[in-house]
């Protein structure tokens, strides 16, 4: 990513960002089950529709629900040697960062087909869970003659009054969205210049406000508290499905995606593997974006999506879309948070 989870809340740490850990379910038996983890709310709810149900149905090996997603946790069940958790759901550059700090099982392509995946989102260690876009949205009752339709719209509190929300961790666009609305060119955007996309949201900072969680940034969007919002797009999708005074535009959105990885020493490696190769076919992907408008990664899922659905998913607005550098933020996410929170904390 219907969408993603309800209680993203995050504290920065080791990795970036650590997120808050909610209460452990039970250890996963070796011989039957497996321990799924991921960011609660909606997406994990269509996640378990789409994924856990039938893979069970399918295979007898059941799947325990747990989260949301802690990578302090994660990392400290690898270098204790107790791993709980089997299949865990994380954030494109963590993948990235948890593989080369020997935190992950590299994955079986034996068993899961990688041919027909976005290469985009697939590493040694880790496959794309889906894939989603930040979008500019606002609301239609304080907007009545069609809204902003760029970034640097969102910077224009003359023409368009009203609060400004965006995501309060920087991995996720913010700094590239504020750079775009500077005049930086998409193919020039990285290595990101973090200091000009902070001075460039200075110059709103008297209008603008942080969301920690998608449900925050919902409340905020319809309620008109407010005006505008960089928000995930199935967020807006699931708004507009409850006729919710927003639009949106797909105008330079950009693109993000969630991982599917398996903790380095857990006892259901095999079952770990299979469970990931069933959510990434043609048909868990398909069903994922039928229940949540984010984006499968695999190829052959597009003709599988609902036509009313098609729409709303990244891949239908490819001439308008921006992709982040998972690399980039892999390598640079730690050093980069010190100066945000900064910024945010000021």
């Amino acid at each position: 990513m219907t969408t993603r989870q309800n209680h993203k809340h995050a504290l920065l740490g080791a990795f970036g960002m650590t997120l808050a850990l909610g209460a452990m379910a039970p250890a996963a038996s070796a011989a039957d089950a497996i321990t799924f983890v991921s960011w609660g709310g909606t997406t994990q709810e269509a996640q378990k529709k789409a994924w856990a149900e039938p893979f069970t149905e399918e295979t007898g090996i059941r799947v325990i629900q747990d989260g949301p997603t802690n990578y302090g946790k994660l990392k400290s069940m690898v270098d204790s040697g107790n791993v709980q958790w089997d299949v865990v759901d994380v954030e494109g550059e963590f993948a990235l960062r948890a593989a080369k700090q020997g935190l992950l099982e590299p994955l079986d392509f034996d068993v899961i087909d990688r041919e027909p995946l976005d290469e985009r989102f697939v590493s040694e260690h880790g496959v794309g869970s889906f894939f989603f876009s930040f979008v500019l949205a606002w609301n239609t009752n304080k907007y009545s003659d069609g809204g902003p339709q760029n970034w640097e719209d969102f910077f224009n509190v003359e023409e368009y009054p009203g609060k400004r929300m965006v995501y309060k961790w920087p991995t996720a666009g913010v700094l590239e969205m504020a750079l775009l609305a500077d005049g930086v060119e998409p193919d020039n955007l990285y290595p990101l210049d973090v200091d000009r996309a902070i001075d460039k949201l200075e110059t709103i900072e008297d209008h603008l406000t942080f969301w920690g969680s998608g449900a925050e940034s919902q409340q905020a969007l319809a309620s008109g508290e407010a005006a505008m919002c960089f928000c995930w797009n199935g967020r807006v999708f699931e708004l507009l499905q409850q006729d919710a005074p927003v639009d949106y535009t797909w105008n330079d959105n950009l693109t993000h995606a969630d991982f599917l990885v398996v903790p380095k020493g857990t006892e259901n490696r095999e079952a770990a593997m299979q469970f990931i190769s069933y959510a990434v076919s043609a048909e868990g992907q398909a069903d994922f974006a039928n229940r949540s408008a984010y984006t499968p990664i695999n190829k052959k899922s597009d003709a599988m999506v609902d036509s009313e659905i098609r729409p709303h998913l990244s891949t239908a607005h490819p001439d308008q879309q921006v992709s982040m550098s998972l690399e980039f933020w892999a390598e640079e996410g730690p050093e980069i948070s010190e100066k945000w929170n900064e910024f945010v904390l000021q």
